[in-house]
């Protein structure tokens, strides 16, 4: 608040040439429809001096601080770091007026106006206002074609009840212009390789005292640019599929003549030194057949089928036109990466003020079978000092495993498919991994040993599915100090079955589905305003064990639950849904707003979830206010930091959360947020009172926290600072329930450092 009454304290014209005015503020005024004046934001051609939050021009103001003699290094800084004043232009508002008319022109309105005024609000400042006059829309009444290619009339006339022109609708330039692309890629699809939509010019006829619109579509003959003569369109058909590798991206007879060469099937490869991809390989990533019209969305399959193949580094797709023919010869250039890559990690970690070290290697294979199969090898270790315990022979966290993966492209058993059928599964890919975790912490030794088998695919570039087949978990605890067992699992006056359970043996048998979709995905940020993304998950696990039980009969342990092989397994089910809007103010100014739901059931031979498929809330990414897992379940107060990590858990999380994002200058981001949420308990546990869901008073354990957060943004990471405050915490009553009216810092401040945006 200092800092911005110093900025606004500042005089934002001192940089204003006299007889000039800083432009503060442009306003739009439509006669009827006000989704035009929002329409033609977007041809204003000079906007007034940017705005922190899009409420204070602190940018201009940090540039005003700075002094006129520019040889000094502060003064450059902060003009630098500052936004220079936007003087009002005279010409660039004439421009923006034409341009706002010709849009309202462009959408039916034939005879539209925009004038515009501008009117000074304060010293050396002016605002302009445009003004709108829409007047009457014209509508279509008639429609009708032109042209001497009888065979392109027919083929447009056949997909008739695609076309975005019917009578009756208003009369718009984009939508005449989107009639020409579609038409165009139609053509494209049917063999007219060199079909452009310049060949379709529009005629509108209108008649006076009427709003009435003819339109008629002249589609014309193509014309050789050497002999100027006009002739029919050609269709063309794919003559011969050849593959390059090793000769560079470009057709150099050179160069192809010094390739060796393989012919098979119906296609050829011509490649230097070695083939890097098998034959079947090449063939099933191809969708281009020999004898087939030219496609255009054939052509684009085939170039990201192999655009996707990591063993490839880069991939071009040529087509070369037979002398005096209508006969397409295909060419598919590509060169092989670097097969082999080994890449190490460092990090540091703090933990609730432990610091800590983390490192891992990685090695990768990216072709290991010739098909473009990803073998990964990845070692890691950590370790982290551990303070506050006693009665403890260790005083440190220590960490190691391994991590072995395989990602196969198309199914396991896709060679043995039909090619057709092979080509597609080729958007899709098979993954297979197994990983060893070692954890030797003061109180306890734990081991996990996981394999996991899955499926992945894609139809669209916005959204894409993961089918877990089987995934199988291994929890091994070797060693329980006898401070913590006598302590925590043993005593009658303090046992915690939900800790108890955590700390045995267990076997997780995971089945599982995710879908996320995207849609800012294949389209730039700044073509969207409004943009969304969801992420769902479903799993479930034991119920396939559970049904084998029941079947057959079963050994119990001593606790009641059916084994396999000795070992208890988990049975649970577990949904959630992440939702994730965004809003772009304008450039530099966005609203996000998050919202996640999960629910998670222990049934059957569980009575209580485990740990790692638990919910947690609080930290960096959830109620800011909080440090990691330091809210809920509802109302459930902590009372052993030494074990409140289990008890601060549930089997349902809610939370909500706003940002106002805001780019302050170069790299530097911020926003200002507010979050809601908690977690829950769905069945009633001693060990966390307050912590049960109830559908009538769930509203009275919504905490909220609210603060600000800095942002600095590089090309490949975000790091990221918020600083949270407490404003409604169920876990106390009286004025500490309240922090938002009686803040305590030491209580209901809460400090994170991250990477990535937390939604």
């Amino acid at each position: 608040m200092l800092l911005t009454l110093l900025l606004l304290s500042c005089s934002t014209t001192k940089f204003v040439p006299d007889g000039e005015h800083l432009l503060s503020r442009v306003h739009i005024v439509s006669q009827h429809d006000r989704s035009l004046a929002v329409k033609a934001q977007s041809y204003i051609r000079q906007h007034p001096n940017s705005k922190w939050f899009s409420l204070v021009k602190v940018p201009l103001g940090i540039y005003s601080l700075a002094g006129r003699d520019t040889t000094k290094w502060g003064n450059r800084v902060l003009q630098r770091i500052g936004e220079e004043p936007v003087i009002y232009s005279s010409s660039m508002a004439e421009l923006t007026r034409y341009n706002m008319e010709q849009m309202l022109r462009n959408d039916g309105y034939l005879h539209a106006t925009v004038d515009f005024d501008t009117r000074e609000v304060g010293d050396k400042q002016v605002e302009t206002i445009y003004y709108l006059h829409e007047r009457n829309r014209y509508t279509v009444t008639s429609i009708k074609m032109e042209t001497d290619d009888e065979r392109v009339a027919a083929i447009i006339k056949a997909d008739s009840a695609a076309s975005l022109l019917q009578t009756g609708m208003p009369f718009s330039i984009d939508v005449l212009d989107a009639e020409r692309r579609r038409i165009t890629a139609l053509l494209k699809e049917k063999g007219y390789y060199r079909f452009q939509k310049d060949y379709i010019t529009f005629e509108a006829d209108t008649a006076h005292y009427s709003t009435n619109v003819g339109v008629k579509m002249n589609i014309s003959l193509f014309r050789d640019n050497n002999s100027y003569v006009y002739t029919p369109h050609k269709q063309y058909r794919i003559g011969n599929v050849s593959f390059v590798s090793g000769a560079g991206l470009r057709l150099n007879s050179d160069e192809l003549a010094a390739c060796d060469t393989i012919e098979w099937d119906k296609y050829r490869l011509l490649y230097k030194n070695e083939i890097p991809l098998r034959l079947n390989v090449i063939a099933k990533n191809t969708y281009i057949e020999p004898g087939e019209l030219y496609s255009q969305s054939v052509v684009d399959r085939t170039h990201n089928s192999f655009a996707q193949l990591s063993a490839l580094r880069y991939t071009s797709l040529r087509m070369e036109e037979r002398p005096n023919s209508s006969i397409l010869d295909c060419y598919v250039m590509f060169e092989k990466s670097k097969r082999r890559s080994l890449s190490f990690e460092l990090e540091g970690t703090n933990t609730a003020g432990d610091l800590g070290a983390a490192a891992s290697v990685t090695f990768s294979d990216k072709n290991l079978f010739r098909g473009s199969e990803l073998l990964s090898l990845r070692l890691f270790g950590a370790y982290e000092a551990i303070s506050g315990l006693s009665g403890y022979t260790r005083d440190s966290y220590f960490e190691y495993g391994a991590e072995l993966s395989l990602r196969l492209y198309g199914g396991v058993l896709s060679s043995l498919l039909p090619l057709e059928s092979q080509r597609r599964l080729q958007k899709s890919s098979t993954l297979f991994s197994i990983k060893f975790d070692s954890q030797e912490r003061p109180e306890f030794d734990r081991q996990i040993l996981s394999g996991a088998w899955s499926y992945l695919w894609s139809k669209k570039a916005q959204s894409s599915h993961k089918l877990d087949f089987l995934d199988l978990n291994y929890i091994y605890v070797p060693w329980i100090s006898d401070t913590f067992k006598r302590d925590y699992l043993d005593s009658i006056s303090n046992r915690n079955s939900i800790l108890k359970y955590n700390y045995e043996n267990l076997l997780i048998t995971k089945l599982g589905y995710q879908y996320n979709y995207n849609s800012s995905v294949g389209a730039g940020r700044d073509t969207q305003r409004t943009m969304f993304a969801v992420r769902t998950n479903i799993e479930c696990s034991g119920n396939l064990l559970r049904g084998l039980n029941s079947l057959f009969g079963g050994h119990r342990n001593s606790e009641g639950q059916y084994t396999f092989m000795n070992i208890a397994y988990a049975q649970y089910v577990k949904g959630d849904l992440d939702f994730t809007t965004y809003l772009n103010i304008d450039e530099r100014n966005s609203f996000v707003v998050h919202l996640g739901v999960g629910v998670a059931y222990p049934y059957g031979n569980s009575t209580v979830l485990p740990f790692e498929k638990r919910y947690f809330a609080g930290g960096a990414n959830g109620l800011r206010g909080w440090t990691v897992r330091g809210v809920g379940p509802g109302s459930y107060r902590s009372s052993d930091s030494n074990i409140d990590f289990i008890n601060q858990s549930g089997d349902l999380k809610l939370d909500c959360s706003f940002e106002l994002r805001s780019h302050l200058f170069w790299k530097l981001h911020s926003a200002l947020f507010i979050d809601a949420g908690n977690i829950w308990t769905l069945r009633y546990y001693r060990e966390q009172p307050g912590g049960q869901f109830d559908i009538k008073s769930f509203h009275k354990d919504i905490a909220f926290s609210y603060g600000m957060g800095l942002r600095f943004e590089l090309d490949l990471f975000v790091f990221r600072l918020d600083a949270g405050m407490k404003a409604l915490n169920p876990a106390y009553h009286g004025k500490e329930r309240y922090p938002l009216l009686n803040p305590d810092f030491s209580r209901d401040f809460a400090l994170h450092f991250a990477i990535g945006y937390p939604f």
